[in-house]
């Protein structure tokens, strides 16, 4: 636990702070409004002149740059000063142009002539530090028509000035002048005013009892004859022109229409040398072109020859040449084996007799046995080709007539045997007969080639 003295001395800490905080935020709001308060004054004691006016401090003395004392300041051209409160005031005063209406009435030119000027002029404060004090001294605060109207009657006496002194003549004829004259004779009056004249311009002049109109009439009478005679010299001029032109276009058509009747003589003239031309190149090419006809022609039938003899030789000649050749050798090729065959046979049928007579009469029946087996078949093979569709057998009752068919083969066998040996001298039965004991006498015979039973 803490001591009663203790928590005494942390309230007292914590009571003394607070008031410190308090204090620091009571003295920022303060030094803020102090400075947005300054800020105001200085604001509000601050001028600033634009381009355009000039400000006017006035309220204690002034010394200018030429050592002279003044009640006044002048604080122009975008310059600033301070305003002194309760001991200076400030003023303004307007330097922009103003515009002036001239228009004089019953003017009295030299010789008496009353005339009417309506003229544009363009005032302002004078810029001139010396000049515009003049200005502060006679128009400060005064308004911008009031200066207007100042510099209107100013003008409009300087114009009656300088009007008296030159003729309607002058006057009308050469405005610049007469600008010029009147913008020296109301600059003194001006620059007094502390005003400036920038421009002037001469709108009109004119007068009531036709002076004016009365000057032009013969300037206007000799200008109307100068141009009506300008006028008929022109039409002269251009009547005498138009007969030269005319004249040298006559001419000139003549020699043009001269021209071209030589242009179309001798275009004609060419014409016929290019057609004469034309016409013999085109003879010679009708015989060029018929000798190349006649020669193609010439050279197309050679050609249909040449291809004719080939075709038929490729069709006739060639295919037949070839089949000659080719049944030539197919001959020789056909006649190779018969001639070898032949040859062969030849020297079988050779040997076979040098056999045959060596066997003497036994040849023939060794030859029929051993090819009997072929010759058998032969005989079967031909029996076999009778086509029996039926047989009819008429027995008596005794069974002879089975028997009678049945033995009709052997007959047949026998008489195909006879007429095999009646056509070749072979009997095949009488070999057969005596094979057994020709073959024992034989004994061991050479045997013919074939087949041996």
């Amino acid at each position: 636990m803490q001591s009663p003295m203790y928590e005494d001395a942390a309230q007292q800490a914590a009571s003394g702070g607070g008031g410190d905080i308090w204090f620091v935020v009571f003295g920022a709001l303060a030094f803020a409004v102090g400075l947005l308060v300054l800020i105001a004054i200085a604001r509000a004691l601050l001028h600033i002149a634009r381009p355009n006016e000039a400000l006017i401090f006035s309220g204690k003395r002034y010394v200018t740059s030429d050592g002279q004392t003044l009640g006044y300041q002048v604080v122009r051209s975008g310059r600033r000063a301070f305003k002194i409160p309760f001991l200076e005031r400030v003023d303004r005063i307007d330097m922009t142009l103003i515009p002036v209406d001239v228009v004089v009435q019953n003017a009295y030119s030299r010789g008496n002539i009353p005339l009417m000027i309506h003229a544009i002029a363009n005032v302002k404060v004078h810029s001139d530090e010396r000049r515009i004090n003049n200005a502060i001294e006679r128009f400060l605060g005064k308004p911008t028509a009031e200066i207007q109207l100042v510099a209107q009657q100013t003008l409009e006496g300087a114009l009656r000035e300088v009007l008296a002194q030159l003729t309607p003549e002058e006057v009308n004829e050469d405005r610049l002048k007469f600008a010029q004259n009147l913008i020296e004779a109301a600059e003194d009056d001006l620059d007094k005013l502390g005003l400036q004249l920038d421009t002037l311009k001469i709108q009109s002049v004119s007068d009531d009892t036709g002076y004016l109109d009365s000057l032009g009439r013969p300037a206007i009478a000799q200008a109307l004859r100068d141009a009506e005679n300008a006028e008929n010299q022109a039409m002269q001029e251009i009547a005498q022109a138009q007969a030269e032109a005319t004249q040298r276009a006559e001419v000139a058509r003549a020699h043009a229409e001269t021209n071209i009747q030589k242009k179309n003589n001798e275009l004609r003239r060419v014409k016929a040398e290019l057609e004469g031309e034309a016409a013999a190149v085109e003879r010679e090419a009708d015989v060029a072109a018929k000798t190349a006809r006649a020669s193609a022609e010439k050279e197309l039938q050679q050609v249909r020859a040449a291809l004719e003899k080939l075709r038929l030789e490729a069709e006739v000649v060639i295919p037949s040449d070839y089949d000659r050749r080719a049944k030539a050798i197919r001959a020789v090729g056909d006649a190779a084996p018969t001639k070898e065959n032949g040859e062969a046979a030849v020297e079988v049928l050779r040997m076979m007799s040098a056999a045959w007579a060596e066997m003497g009469d036994q040849a023939r029946e060794l030859y029929v046995i051993q090819h009997l087996e072929e010759i058998v078949g032969t005989v079967v093979a031909q029996l076999g080709k009778v086509d029996i569709d039926e047989v009819h057998v008429l027995d008596q009752g005794d069974g002879s007539g089975l028997s009678s068919y049945a033995a009709t083969y052997p007959k047949m066998v026998a008489e195909v045997m006879k007429a095999l040996r009646e056509t070749t001298g072979v009997d095949v039965p009488g070999i057969l007969s005596g094979a057994g004991s020709n073959a024992q006498s034989s004994g061991n015979a050479p045997s013919l080639p074939g087949r041996r039973i």
